[in-house]
């Protein structure tokens, strides 16, 4: 029997790595407090500690996707590419506090000594990733980045957050001549500091698909509200889908099939970025929804799909949060078999199943499209 030919380049996934990112060291304590009550045996690590990305890297390289990955190197980025998202005085505040060695910026995000060098490497290597594609020398690429950045807004850190790499992709693909940009975020939190960034722009439509968990306090004011739909010329542009807790593979299917598909066939972007977090997946620590490796292959493919018809097939993901150590990386690869549109999948499940029930999620889903269609200028319009 012939051996299977090798994946041709309009078949792989440009992988965009650097081992320096795993020099962020988040320390241990109480979940993500980094609390010692004195009467715990074991400490557990910070949900955003290194292993869960370990995990990400070993299974591309070992698991049946392998064969469909190209492995290229992360940079650090300059301080002008970072002024292109951030303001000067919150890009001063982490320098300085990395001199200082270390600063808890807000709860659970701790810059630590190596964080900062991270930081610069995850938005070095999420640029990176989206330059390839700019240049041609591949439409499919992911950066496998931490610290996660979708938190991050423009003058603060929040969420485990430092500097916000896909909103900084965004504005290169933006400056590089990309006339419209959608950014579509599954990561069970608010996609707030990407959002933010853009929420005065036409030229940028973000989507998110998050928990209905509200704001968290003031390093994160933003609710993920329906009704939180940009401003000024940004109006309408700006669109979030919270979701009821449990909200699992039939559910996250509808509300893209319903929700995201039609929206951006109607801003036809120039360019997909899809920030991917598999703590939207069954039994992460820090979600409550309840997504499978099914379900994240099924939003791999859609999205691809729109990628293929909008954006000549040209899409960057950008790694965030998930942080199930196992099933983290298990979700990940199903997400990029969709992305490859690969036939059958590659990987089985090691729960296998679920139990859902989407009728209240159907419910939810059908309100939001209701308001968008009274609301959202681009949904009111034939």
């Amino acid at each position: 029997m012939d051996s299977p030919s090798p994946p041709s380049p309009s078949e792989r996934i440009d992988v965009f790595w650097h081992e320096g990112m795993l020099k962020h060291d988040t320390g241990t304590g109480v979940f993500d407090t980094l609390i010692d009550p004195g009467f715990l045996e074991v400490l557990e690590k910070h949900p955003e500690n290194s292993d869960r990305v370990k995990n990400i890297v070993s299974i591309l390289k070992k698991g049946p996707i392998s064969p469909y990955i190209s492995w290229k190197p992360g940079r650090f980025a300059s301080i002008p590419e970072l002024l292109s998202f951030h303001s000067p005085e919150y890009i001063n505040e982490l320098i300085e506090a990395d001199k200082a060695g270390g600063k808890t910026l807000c709860s659970g995000t701790i810059l630590n000594p190596g964080s900062w060098d991270a930081s610069l490497l995850a938005a070095g290597t999420a640029l990176t990733a989206m330059k390839h594609i700019l240049d041609g020398h591949g439409k499919i690429a992911y950066a496998l980045v931490r610290p996660p950045g979708h938190h991050a807004q423009p003058t603060r850190a929040d969420g485990y957050c430092f500097l916000n790499n896909a909103g900084l992709a965004v504005k290169l693909a933006l400056d590089s001549g990309c006339e419209r940009v959608v950014v579509i975020d599954i990561d069970v939190h608010y996609g707030n500091g990407t959002a933010e960034g853009f929420y005065k722009s036409d030229n940028v439509l973000t989507i998110s698909l998050h928990m209905n968990h509200g704001s968290w306090g003031s390093s994160h004011p933003q609710n993920g509200s329906v009704d939180e739909l940009g401003e000024g010329k940004g109006f309408g542009f700006n669109l979030n889908i919270p979701l009821p807790n449990g909200t699992g593979d039939q559910g996250y299917q509808y509300a893209m099939n319903e929700l995201v598909v039609p929206a951006v066939q109607k801003f036809e972007p120039a360019m997909m970025v899809l920030v991917v977090g598999q703590d939207s997946s069954a039994f992460d620590p820090n979600g409550r929804q309840c997504l499978t490796m099914d379900g994240y292959r099924e939003i791999g493919r859609i999205v691809q799909k729109l990628a293929d018809k909008h954006s000549t097939g040209r899409l960057l993901t950008v790694q965030e949060g998930g942080y199930h150590i196992t099933y983290s990386a298990y979700c990940l690869h199903a997400t990029l078999e969709g992305v490859l549109s690969l036939p059958v999948p590659l990987l089985s499940d090691p729960i296998a199943y679920y139990p859902e029930d989407e009728a209240l999620t159907v419910k939810v889903v059908d309100s939001i499209k209701q308001y968008w269609e009274e609301n959202v200028p681009i949904f009111s319009q034939d």
